[in-house]
């Protein structure tokens, strides 16, 4: 018997430790916007707190606008590498195209921003609802190739649906910078449409950031 007692907190402990770790970066549902800040690109995209599929969410309405929300972190890429978040978008933008800085622009996006010794060598992943750009593809951003574009979602065929979404940050900056990242900096959102002129809607659920599967 007490062999079995003894198993049994071994497998527990196990468990226990093997367990993921869990940093609520956007807790909308139950904090709300606290601990984001705003950057203001070319006017003011309104971000505001609703209520959709029965929970609170962000809602981003942008209107030849480019601002975003941010929240600073400092988190190791190597444990906390998993990223996972829902959106929802109300179509693409017309006449966005990932390949042109006048066609810069995304109903949805989210980065990760990783730190430098060196500040205009921090780099960043841009996670995007692309217009033109094939699902799983990557390109360099049209202002900057120290940001990626890597499209999650891609086209108007999952418009106006919640999709669930997860990456593994560590394995994707890899594959796009090379190397190791250094600390993730920030996480920000960010529905934009100054280059082209014209209009988009997201909505955008919690996001966190886990040190398993």
């Amino acid at each position: 018997m007490t062999g079995h007692i003894l198993l049994a907190l071994a497998l527990t402990a196990f468990c226990t430790v093997a367990q993921a770790t869990e940093y609520h970066v956007g807790a909308f549902s139950t904090e709300g916007l606290h601990g984001w800040e705003t950057k203001i690109f070319k006017g003011t995209t309104a971000y505001s707190l609703v209520q959709d599929a029965g929970r609170t969410v962000v809602k981003a309405a942008s209107r030849g606008t480019a601002s975003g929300l941010f929240k600073k972190v400092k988190l190791d890429p190597e444990q906390f590498r998993y990223l996972r978040w829902s959106w929802k978008v109300g179509g693409i933008v017309k006449n966005g195209d990932e390949t042109t800085k006048n066609g810069d622009d995304h109903a949805a996006r989210i980065y990760v921003v990783f730190s430098s010794r060196l500040f205009w060598r921090t780099k960043a992943i841009n996670y995007i609802w692309a217009n033109r750009l094939a699902k799983g593809d990557a390109i360099p951003n049209a202002f900057t190739s120290h940001a990626m574009m890597l499209a999650v979602e891609s086209g108007p065929e999952r418009v106006g649906h919640w999709i669930n979404e997860e990456r593994d940050i560590l394995a994707d900056y890899r594959r796009l910078f090379g190397g190791e990242p250094h600390e993730i900096d920030a996480i920000a959102i960010m529905t934009d449409t100054d280059n082209t002129g014209g209009e988009a809607t997201a909505w955008y659920g919690d996001i966190t950031l886990s040190t398993g599967k």
